[in-house]
């Protein structure tokens, strides 16, 4: 597997606090890579140590095989969780300058410009000062700023805050398309929902140390606990339930449920299996829903954190 990305054991300190504690981690090519972690885990650390905003006190890293360098940050498109538009500039005038700044001839930078306001059909507001917009329409602005120059690697800080529901997933859907184009994107946030819909990757970063890392759904197959939801119809409820409840561990489902007599959650052994549940259930009533509870990211980074202690 190739790495557009590698952090071998970097370290940060701010004087007697350390931000980052020997952290590693690799980036495949073309992913969404979930950066994750409580606030102050060291997640904003790390990301300006990439964009060379900051440097790191120790370690190393790569950007596509190549030690990282000043001239690599025109391969780099970074929109930060503080966003940084010039509240008095004009849309257009601030979108060309800061394409230049990357690389972009003025020209080059008019027609993809032409392109993205086409596309967001926000080519009414090139006039517009950045002060006359809402919060999520200058995010729309910076979204293109930050993809303008077509880099191999994005970092997207927060990247829907302040979008409504439809925009949301708007850029979502671009996200996911820049990455079927080839770029690499680096993705913090603190909405679950978000790393479920979109990272193949993920890295948790816990009191400046990485805790887990790896891909998604390895990483709920390590974090599984042996956990079926069922939906059970029968005739006499009390006599069922009695029945798992001394054969099996259970717990009472939370969701509700319209068609059964009796849902629930039931906890196996690790020498019992799902076909050993199912075929006593088959034998007391009839099964109208049965699943394996999976982890979701929230599970997960729950769970990691609490371990940590």
């Amino acid at each position: 597997m190739k790495h557009i990305l590698t952090v071998e054991n970097v370290s940060k300190n701010y004087g007697n606090f350390t931000a980052l504690n020997n952290v590693s981690i690799s980036v495949p090519k073309g992913s969404v890579f979930g950066l994750l972690g409580p606030n102050g885990a060291g997640k904003t650390s790390l990301i300006r140590i990439i964009n060379q905003i900051t440097l790191q006190d120790k370690g190393s890293i790569y950007l596509d095989g190549e030690l990282l360098q000043p001239e690599h940050v025109h391969q780099i498109g970074y929109l930060p969780e503080e966003r940084g538009l010039y509240k008095s500039m004009k849309v257009g005038d601030q979108a060309l300058y800061l394409a230049q700044l990357k690389g972009l001839s003025k020209s080059d930078a008019k027609k993809k410009l032409k392109y993205w306001f086409e596309k967001f059909d926000i080519n009414d507001w090139w006039d517009k000062k950045i002060q006359e917009l809402s919060k999520g329409m200058a995010q729309k602005v910076q979204f293109i700023v930050t993809v303008l120059h077509t880099p191999k690697l994005l970092i997207f800080d927060e990247p829907f805050s302040g979008f409504d529901p439809i925009n949301a997933n708007l850029i979502k859907d671009e996200i996911l398309k820049l990455r079927d184009e080839g770029a690499t994107i680096i993705f913090s946030t603190h909405r679950m929902e978000s790393v479920e819909e979109l990272c193949d990757y993920i890295a948790l970063i816990d009191k400046s140390k990485k805790i887990l890392d790896g891909k998604l759904n390895d990483i709920k197959e390590e974090f599984k606990t042996n956990q079926f939801e069922v939906g059970l119809s029968c005739e006499n409820k009390d006599l069922l339930l009695n029945e798992i409840n001394s054969n099996f561990s259970t717990t009472k489902s939370d969701k509700i449920s319209f068609n059964e007599d009796v849902r629930l959650i039931v906890d196996l052994k690790s020498t019992e299996s799902s076909k050993d549940l199912i075929k006593f259930l088959n034998n007391k009533a009839q099964i109208t829903h049965f699943t394996e509870i999976i982890p979701t990211a929230n599970d997960i980074f729950l769970k990691a954190v609490a371990n940590n202690g």
